[in-house]
């Protein structure tokens, strides 16, 4: 099965963190990356551009309506992760290992398989 791992989390801690901060940050997410793709689960993912470059876009009445960022919620998708494992306690305990756990929220929500 299909997972997809959102990563979410405050803008504001990202933008306050510090060079060194961010260093470290991103030298967790290589060992993690590195990590699943030993494993054999990793099939894709990305990190996200903040709110501020983004765009929402609904039809409304016949109306396209665009909302151009950053949004006011305080929690943003920053990134995605694209595993396949069998079960959806396993994409939990691959999400659990993120290092965005440790001040955000990882959402795992399986991919619906069309045909």
């Amino acid at each position: 099965m299909r997972y997809m791992i959102f990563v979410a989390s405050d803008e504001s801690l990202w933008a306050s963190a510090t060079p060194k901060q961010r260093e470290e940050i991103y030298g967790q997410y290589i060992k993690y990356t590195e990590e699943m793709k030993k494993a054999g689960v990793m099939l894709g993912g990305e990190s996200l551009q903040p709110t501020s470059k983004g765009a929402r876009v609904s039809i409304r009445n016949g109306e396209r309506i665009v909302e151009q960022g950053p949004f006011a919620d305080k929690t943003a998708i920053g990134g995605y992760i694209l595993i396949k494992v069998n079960s959806k306690e396993e994409a939990i305990e691959w999400a659990a290992k993120s290092p965005g756990a440790a001040y955000g929220t990882m959402e795992v929500r399986e991919v619906t398989e069309f045909g």
